[in-house]
């Protein structure tokens, strides 16, 4: 005979299960326990932004989305190299994460709210906090965007800069002319061939397509920032486990140059009297096997590509070709706004 008086507590045993194994490890490090299956991490780059991710003729990738990549890999393996890049367009790069195709996206892409809620990504972090400039001949003899009214402006479609153009000129009831193109190499030739009289994007990539000009000095970027670029990595939605390692490389990186560990002397930080520094590189706690990692997951990272002001500097800053100011860039001790939570 059948007991009714059981079934509640098989019911209720079937549930916590569930509920268990939803809850276990296994099922929220899919995304990581595939990368180490694999043995790389997929990630999609740009196709070619100098700075953030270029590729030279030996087919050798570098910038800073780049080495974001790479960091993600030693917090993984111990080896910046274990990286698979996938060039991708503006119209390809939130559906190739969404299909599995890739497993991070670090290219230069602005966080926001649509993006998150729409789409099914969530971005872990500002890699770097950029803005929509403009750029435009010196002869032209203008220097501020209040003039620009009735000039044509080119820009890349699929992007945030068309609505912030849109945006900006109808705040200053000022006449605007677009050409929108599908890339951003096709965006400058236009702006070369003189069909646009303004090329707008983020600044950062202006400075990269100004140094491309047959006489780059003959062309300025005007002073004004029209909106907000946070640009930072992005990951599926639904695999908090992977969410956290990418995010909190990213942080390590910061938490690093905040610290003063650099990749010259990350091997002395397990030795540092800094509980902060300990807890950074392993010497203390067990943050790492929190990620699904190793202990010393943030020195392999540190070791590998150097803190986030030693990528910033080798990418785009003093020592690169682009030379961009810090900025908003710098730590919040030195002026800027770049600020990552503790690991504690």
């Amino acid at each position: 005979m059948f007991d009714c008086t059981r079934r509640p507590f098989a019911l209720l045993a079937g549930i916590l299960l569930v509920l268990f194994v939803a809850d276990s490890p296994e099922v929220h490090a899919q995304t990581l326990n595939a990368v180490r299956e694999r043995g790389a991490v997929n990630c999609g780059v740009g196709l070619g932004l100098l700075g953030f991710s270029s590729q030279d003729d030996s087919g050798h990738w570098t910038g800073l989305d780049v080495d974001i990549c790479r960091a993600v890999a030693a917090a993984i393996f111990g080896d910046p190299d274990k990286v698979t890049f996938v060039p991708l367009d503006v119209s390809t790069r939130f559906t190739a994460l969404q299909s599995g195709k890739i497993d991070v996206l670090s290219r230069n892409s602005t966080w926001t709210m649509s993006r998150e809620t729409s789409l099914g990504l969530m971005f872990t972090g500002i890699a770097y906090y950029d803005g929509q400039g403009f750029l435009l001949r010196r002869e032209a003899g203008i220097d501020t965007a209040l003039q620009l009214g009735g000039k044509t402006v080119c820009t890349q479609t699929g992007t945030t800069s068309e609505l912030n153009l849109a945006d900006y000129f109808g705040a200053h009831a000022m006449p605007l002319n677009v050409l929108t193109l599908s890339t951003a190499e096709e965006s400058r030739r236009a702006y070369e061939e003189r069909k646009c009289d303004v090329l707008t994007s983020d600044v950062s990539q202006l400075y990269a397509e100004r140094l491309k000009l047959a006489v780059p000095d003959s062309h300025i970027i005007l002073p004004e920032i029209i909106s907000k670029e946070p640009l930072g990595p992005a990951v599926r939605q639904g695999d908090d486990q992977w969410f956290n390692l990418v995010k909190w490389t990213l942080y390590s990186l910061i938490n690093a140059e905040e610290l003063g560990v650099k990749s010259a002397t990350i091997d002395d930080a397990p030795r540092s009297t800094n509980p902060d520094i300990r807890r950074l590189v392993g010497s203390e706690g067990e943050f790492g096997q929190q990620l699904g990692l190793e202990k010393d997951w943030a020195a392999r990272v540190v070791r590998s590509v150097g803190n986030y002001g030693e990528i910033y500097e080798r990418n785009v800053g003093t020592q690169s070709y682009l030379s961009i100011p810090r900025g908003l860039n710098a730590l919040w001790t030195q002026g800027g706004i770049q600020y990552a939570p503790p690991v504690r």
